[in-house]
């Protein structure tokens, strides 16, 4: 059958309309057969422009998979924390931008019937029920049907949400107190002034709080604060929030001595210490000090409570000093400044964690046999403590017994044996010579069960602070370090309670100049306060 063209010899290049006014066609026959071209060259610009993003889109499907295996594959345990932290958010922000640029080139085309309701997307969390909820309500511009006219009735309702934010926000409190005066007695009276954590200050507890939190919780340096006021046209230098946090140290004092009593009373702690830099005028450069980490046990059913011991050095006697007196089971790494602490009142617990982490970087070097090993006899054993994780002090000592004494008992055999085999010096031989020097604090945990396995909640712990150490550059001195390392306690304590750190710092420093010493628990940022403040 011949097409239009050869019907009517049609020529693309020339004028449609011309060539079928040659042929003195019908009417209307000349504009079915215009409306049969014009379809056909729809379909042929439709075929391109289909084929052109069946391409792209399987080049962004190809993408997404490469970033998806970047992202959660077994590559990615073996960086850095941070180094981890901003790859992931980088490779978060590609794989939105191609799943937007795949939705987008999928997108149902306007003349096709409106699609279903979109389900929500799969593994997208529910926005926190606490929030405070806006309601616009949209309603159609009729209610009666399009087609019949008849009026419409309603079946129910399409909800979605979306997160907004408003940001900091400064305004002034303006306190008016009136005077009363006494003609015949020429006496004033007005009401009092309250007493704050600095007397006449023009910053309100709030602020306090907000410069203190953004600084020590949200790692931002000093400047960057008075940027973000210079943007509400805020003068707010940064000479003036260094004092005011130097005040807040000295206040918050008492409360961080406090929970350092109760800290001691647990009997098992966790230790560990990190670098910070000191300024040092005289030399004109900076120094090394250290912030002495101690964490109460994770498996006790106390709050739990963190505090930071800011201290010139890192020699043996600073933990001394901060546990003279005490007595029960510290965990810690293998740093030489622990040992003179050990053999009397204090025994001493090694983390699992840091032995695996030797066998780790080897298996991720080399896929060395050994480590694998190695790493699936420590798995087994981090298996049974998240099979233990809510149960009963009892259980878990029962469960220890039955289970993690013998695999440890495997574990150091096999260790024994296997070490006869490398050669000295190997990095497989320093991996389990590690192990087997520390093995009988390693085992210790599995003879009870409060006792833990690693050092790692102490580790959590001191991150935040390695994280803040790029922003804050350097203690000014070492009273600015001890105060900071108060106000560092008392926030990460809040945080491991469940405390929001503005929130309670801000009701704290309110409350602190007339509270009376008898009642300093009930200001400490631990568990019991929690249900209250919510």
């Amino acid at each position: 059958m011949l097409g239009c063209s050869a019907l009517f010899g049609y020529n693309s290049g020339m004028d449609s309309a011309a060539q079928l006014t040659a042929f003195d066609l019908p009417p209307e026959l000349v504009q079915q057969v215009q409306r049969w071209v014009a379809q056909a060259a729809d379909v042929t610009r439709l075929e391109a422009e289909l084929k052109l993003s069946k391409i792209k889109i399987e080049a962004l499907v190809h993408e997404i998979a490469v970033l998806k295996r970047l992202r959660f594959g077994a590559s990615s345990e073996a960086r850095a924390a941070d180094m981890k932290d901003l790859f992931d958010e980088t490779l978060a922000a590609d794989l939105a931008a191609c799943e937007a640029r795949l939705e987008a080139l999928r997108e149902t085309p306007p003349e096709a019937p409106p699609a279903s309701p979109r389900r929500p997307r799969a593994g997208r969390p529910a926005l926190p029920a606490h929030l405070e909820r806006i309601e616009h309500r949209h309603e159609p511009e009729s209610c009666t049907c399009g087609q019949c006219g008849q009026d419409l009735v309603k079946i129910g309702e399409d909800v979605s949400e979306q997160l907004d934010i408003i940001p900091a926000k400064f305004f002034v409190h303006r306190h008016i107190r009136p005077q009363y005066a006494c003609r015949r007695c020429e006496t004033v009276s007005a009401a009092p002034v309250p007493a704050a954590i600095i007397d006449g200050g023009m910053a309100a507890p709030r602020l306090l709080a907000w410069v203190t939190v953004s600084k020590f919780v949200d790692h931002l340096p000093l400047y960057r604060i008075e940027q973000i006021a210079a943007r509400s046209e805020v003068p707010l230098p940064r000479s003036t929030q260094a004092e005011w946090v130097g005040r807040i140290g000295v206040a918050l004092a008492p409360l961080c001595d406090r929970l350092i009593e109760r800290l001691r009373e647990g009997n098992v702690l966790h230790a560990d210490e990190t670098p910070v830099e000191q300024l040092d005028p005289g030399r004109g450069k900076t120094k090394r000090a250290y912030l002495w980490a101690y964490r109460s046990n994770t498996l006790d059913a106390d709050p739990p409570i963190v505090i930071f011991d800011y201290q010139p050095g890192r020699g043996g006697q600073y933990p001394q000093a901060f546990l003279k007196g005490w007595k029960g089971m510290l965990m810690v790494d293998d740093y030489g400044g622990y040992k003179a602490l050990f053999g009397g009142d204090i025994g001493e617990l090694a983390c699992l964690a840091h032995a695996r982490r030797k066998y780790f970087e080897l298996h991720q070097a080399n896929k060395s046999p050994v480590a694998a090993e190695a790493l699936a006899r420590i798995g087994e054993l981090y298996a049974l403590e998240e099979q233990a994780r809510d149960v009963s002090v009892k259980v878990r000592a029962e469960l220890r017994l039955q289970y993690a004494q013998p695999r440890l008992e495997a574990m150091y055999l096999w260790l024994v044996q296997t070490r006869k085999t490398v050669a000295d010096g190997a990095a497989l031989a320093r991996a389990i010579d590690y192990s087997l020097k520390r093995w009988p604090a390693l085992a210790r945990y599995a003879s009870r069960g409060d006792w833990p396995i690693d050092n790692n909640p102490i580790e959590n712990a001191i991150r935040p602070i390695a994280l803040g150490k790029k922003n804050w550059m350097f203690a000014g001195s070492e009273a600015a370090g001890k105060r900071a390392a108060v106000v560092q306690s008392l926030l990460a304590t809040a945080r491991a309670n469940g405390f929001e750190p503005l929130t309670w710092l801000a009701d704290t420093l309110e409350k602190l100049p007339t509270w009376p010493n008898s009642r300093i628990d009930e200001l400490l940022p631990i568990r019991k306060q929690a249900a209250a403040q919510a």
